[in-house]
């Protein structure tokens, strides 16, 4: 007999169908063929969309159940600069000392990453992400990041898809890396800031 899913199972199931757009923006979700799909009944699915609905993965629309939010410059162009400040922040925070520790890991994801030729590199910068920041030591800060960032990774795999963007990114990873070695966090932050609003630039000019 197959195990019902727990809440946060579900939750990110879900979360996986809104980003790789088996949920796809601008639909309203079917929540007789999603609960059947996922296993579950009609009352855990639809706490689970209230809870994604509360983090605005989706929109909750009177009479019309749930809506994937349809892609939207305006939205890229807040959460961008916003996830940029909070990443910069979180190492900022962080003891030196726990950076010092961490360059030789990120090189080594950053090899991933340029060795991928085409494969899911979007999985690979969130592994590099979460490395840069797993020796934060404010966990009220790290949720929130973690909140926020599934409201950008659908617009995360249209930067990664343009031909050339994955090379510079990974270049800039390394130069995080570099400059945290050096033990100069703040070099890391400026160019951690400027790698995401530059994913940010180049979606802006995909657009036009």
């Amino acid at each position: 007999m197959a195990r019902t899913p727990l809440r946060s199972d579900l939750l990110e199931q879900i979360t996986a169908r809104v980003l790789d757009g088996r949920l796809a923006p601008g639909t309203r979700v079917n929540e007789v063929h999603l609960a059947r799909e996922l296993g579950v009944s009609r009352t855990p699915l639809r706490e689970a969309l209230i809870g994604l609905a509360d983090r605005g993965l989706l929109v909750s629309a009177p009479g019309r159940g749930f809506l994937v939010p349809p892609f939207d410059p305006d939205e890229a162009r807040r959460l961008y600069p916003l996830v940029a400040e909070l990443e910069a922040l979180a190492l900022r925070w962080t003891s030196p000392l726990e950076l010092a520790g961490l360059p030789d890991a990120l090189d080594t994801v950053a090899d991933e990453m340029a060795l991928a030729d085409g494969g899911d590199l979007s999985a690979l910068d969130d592994r590099w992400h979460a490395l840069l920041l797993s020796r934060c030591p404010n966990p009220h800060l790290l949720r929130l990041i973690e909140q926020t960032k599934p409201l950008l990774k659908r617009y995360e795999s249209a930067y990664f898809a343009r031909q050339g963007h994955a090379g510079e990114s990974i270049g800039e990873h390394r130069r995080i890396a570099a400059a945290l070695r050096d033990g100069d966090v703040a070099a890391a932050s400026a160019v951690l800031v400027a790698n995401w609003v530059k994913a940010l630039t180049y979606l802006g000019k995909d657009e036009r």
